[in-house]
């Protein structure tokens, strides 16, 4: 039976997006992943599923951000369908795979996805775009409360960078600011994309402003090279509003809740903290890598804004007590990183 299981889980693999939207279908695709809220369908963004094969990421695999758990499709089918007897999963895994279904991307899809989200597109965007001074997309920081600050590097403007609907729309162009996501060595493993109103005034009139390209899972963007201290929250936006405050800080931004919880450590991190956003995935985010630094030995400090997110903290309060609500949180030996 493990051999049957391991030849399914396989055949599961290569029709990954098919299985979860079948199984998974309160959930959606966001880039190489499938989103759901877990294994039994609810709703919500703690799961994902990925959908792409590679050498060291097989396609179906999935991780739950908000418990830990991790696990292939037939796991999928199990929960999802309420089965105990894994002769059951068996059977149920067979009887999708011989159904049959319409593929919802047109022909020429997969190889599309494949280049157009590929880490050396991701590099290509990256090496055309500029840096963010006197930018578009420093018009659109400074509106978000954000002064110019020290990014290392890590953030670039595009002034007409490609948008797609959907693979049935034809393509529009946007400005956009273009931020590179790294591991922790430093390599590249891809891009954010924040698309942008042409006057810098928010962002860009779209469904979906905000798209990453690449590797993602356990990577992020970086501002600030690691010691033993690092904060990491989840938006560009939240992570350079405490940069304002805490400039010489290493900081990074793991663009979403799911991201957060996976995010890879320093070997040498000896203090961490979350800067969580104020709403349940942000706290269950949290709650899961407080547990796996912790775990390691880390000492852990979660900072927790007022309103939504820092950003909206540092847009609504003024500068004093902006820091005053951050000095009450930081470790006493950290408080000294606060400038005015």
């Amino acid at each position: 039976m493990r051999r049957d299981a391991s030849e399914m889980a396989r055949r599961l693999a290569r029709e990954a997006e098919a299985v979860c939207r079948h199984y998974l279908s309160n959930g959606c695709r966001r880039g190489r992943y499938w989103v759901v809220g877990d294994c039994r369908n609810a709703p919500g963004r703690s799961l994902f599923v990925r959908l792409s094969q590679s050498p060291k990421r097989p396609a179906g695999k999935w991780t739950d951000a908000a418990t830990g758990e991790h696990g292939d499709l037939l796991d999928i089918i199990k929960t999802s369908c309420g089965l105990v007897d894994f002769r059951d999963v068996l059977e149920e895994a067979r009887r999708f795979l011989n159904m049959p279904r319409s593929d919802p991307r047109p022909v020429g899809a997969d190889r599309l996805l494949r280049q157009s989200g590929s880490v050396e597109a991701a590099r290509r965007l990256f090496t055309m775009s500029q840096p963010i001074g006197r930018t578009v997309a420093q018009i659109y920081l400074r509106q978000r409360g954000i002064k110019p600050i020290r990014d290392d590097g890590a953030l670039r403007f595009h002034a007409h960078c490609y948008y797609r609907p959907d693979l049935d729309s034809p393509p529009l162009f946007w400005p956009a600011m273009i931020a590179r996501v790294t591991d922790l060595k430093g390599h590249f493993t891809g891009v954010h994309r924040t698309w942008l109103h042409p006057s810098g005034q928010g962002k860009a009139p779209v469904e979906t402003p905000r798209r990453a390209m690449g590797d993602l899972l356990g990577n992020a963007v970086r501002f600030g090279s690691v010691d033993d201290v690092l904060v990491a929250g989840e938006g560009i936006e939240t992570m350079l509003s405490l940069r304002c405050v805490l400039r010489s800080m290493p900081m990074v931004a793991a663009l979403s809740a799911n991201h957060l919880a996976a995010l890879l450590l320093p070997l040498s991190l000896r203090r961490l903290y979350i800067a969580r956003d104020a709403d349940a995935a942000g706290m269950s985010a949290a709650i899961a890598l407080t547990s796996r630094a912790e775990a390691v030995g880390i000492e852990v400090f979660i900072l927790s804004p007022k309103f939504e997110d820092f950003n909206a903290d540092l847009c609504k309060l003024d500068a004093e007590l902006f820091r005053a609500a951050l000095q009450d949180q930081l470790a006493p030996r950290d408080i000294v990183q606060l400038r005015p």
